[in-house]
């Protein structure tokens, strides 16, 4: 199904469309997980839930995650990033089917699709977080976060579609069906025209390399960094399952609105992803990423403490730039080294999707005891912690 993936050096032109095809990849990934979180709220309805019990149900997106991490870094080395996001693709398509129908049926089921979804959005993260470190090299400039700006503008256009499929009152089956089908059948074709890393000095393949998952387990700066993503991940994934809720329990706001929040959220995400690489080249990771982790803790403040839904909406946008490099510059600072890429993207985005383990019970536990809109503001004490951490994520000095 992949056999017409470059063996020999990229040409340009070769390059050129597997930059195009990681945009996809990034884009379907963002598409997909955002028209289930847009339709949230109506599974919680559905299954009339609490948020304690939709923070357990939810939970069962990162669990499947957290089981696909550590596996991914020798998948990939041993399949490539092409068939795992390929495959990958075709796995998270059944999962959000069988979590859309299984919610006409009760829990289980949903938590078994949920479960299903995250397994394979973790393969599907890494290998194409590789993927993209390949390109990146290819071209010669920084790209990383544009890639990720291609996920937030997936998450933005999932969430407006999901926004209009709930005023126009369309069953949340249909809708994630139709997504599900949708997303399998770009991404496969799409991952078809990724390539091989092929560099001077390099391995066939950076996906290849030598040490893999289990050597970067043993390394400080790579663990460093993972709590460092952990913090941002936490920042965003709170965002992406929570605003819409906060915003409609805690401001009192209508469905639709609540989802226009989440929107906003994401928008602002892309935009400091895309806008990002530039700043980055001139300032630094470190100090880029401490100045947006200031804006993502004011904009927690004022959307858990503002007066009214405007200030709420003027927070969400202050949260999601803030929230929004910190994952790629991450994934970046993993792949400086490209004959280890695949093993430290690996061991980093297993750490930092524990974020995902622990957000949703935690905002449901606290959300029982002081409500959802004042447990947000936990995302502020973790974005002060990699604050504080940052200059973990400097590019090391060459050796002499």
């Amino acid at each position: 199904m992949f056999a017409s993936i470059a063996a020999a050096v990229p040409t340009p032109p070769a390059v050129r469309t597997a930059t195009a095809a990681t945009y996809a990849a990034f884009i379907g990934s963002g598409f997909a997980f955002a028209s289930w979180a847009a339709r949230i709220p109506q599974v919680r309805d559905r299954l009339g839930l609490d948020s304690a019990a939709l923070g357990l149900v939810l939970l069962a997106i990162a669990a499947g995650s957290l089981v696909a991490l550590p596996l991914s870094g020798p998948l990939v080395t041993r399949f490539g990033s092409a068939r795992i996001v390929g495959t990958m693709a075709v796995l998270l398509g059944v999962g959000l089917v069988v979590a859309a129908l299984g919610a006409q049926a009760g829990v289980a089921p949903v938590v078994a699709g949920l479960a299903l979804l995250g397994f394979a959005n973790g393969a599907w993260d890494v290998a194409m977080n590789v993927q993209g470190t390949v390109v990146e090299r290819h071209l010669g400039r920084s790209v990383m976060s544009r890639f990720h700006a291609g996920f937030s503008l997936g998450t933005v256009a999932g969430a407006l579609v999901g926004a209009v499929m709930i005023a126009l009152r369309v069953p949340v089956a249909v809708h994630l069906v139709a997504v599900a089908v949708l997303v399998v059948l770009v991404v496969t074709w799409q991952a078809r025209r990724f390539i091989a890393g092929h560099g001077p000095g390099e391995p066939a393949s950076p996906e290849s390399a030598p040490g893999g998952a289990l050597a970067a387990w043993k390394e400080p700066r790579t663990l460093l960094i993972g709590l460092f993503v952990l913090a941002f991940a936490f920042a965003e994934g709170v965002g992406n399952d929570w605003i819409s809720v906060a915003a409609i329990d805690g401001h009192h706001v209508s469905a639709a609105l609540g989802t226009i929040a989440f929107a906003l959220f994401l928008t602002a995400m892309t935009a400091g992803r895309w806008f990002g690489p530039r700043l980055l080249d001139r300032y630094g990771r470190t100090a880029v990423v401490r100045v947006l982790a200031v804006f993502g803790i004011a904009g927690v403040a004022l959307f858990v403490f503002g007066p009214g839904p405007v200030y709420a909406y003027a927070g969400t946008l202050l949260w999601g730039l803030g929230a929004s490099l910190g994952f790629p510059v991450g994934m970046s600072a993993g792949g400086d080294d490209p004959r280890k890429a695949a093993g430290r993207v690996s061991v980093i985005a297993s750490i930092g999707y524990c974020a995902f383990l622990g957000g949703p019970p935690i905002i449901g536990f606290l959300g029982d005891h002081i409500t959802v809109l004042r447990a947000l503001t936990v995302v502020a004490v973790l974005l002060a912690v990699a604050a504080m951490i940052a200059t973990t994520v400097r590019p090391p000095r060459p050796s002499r």
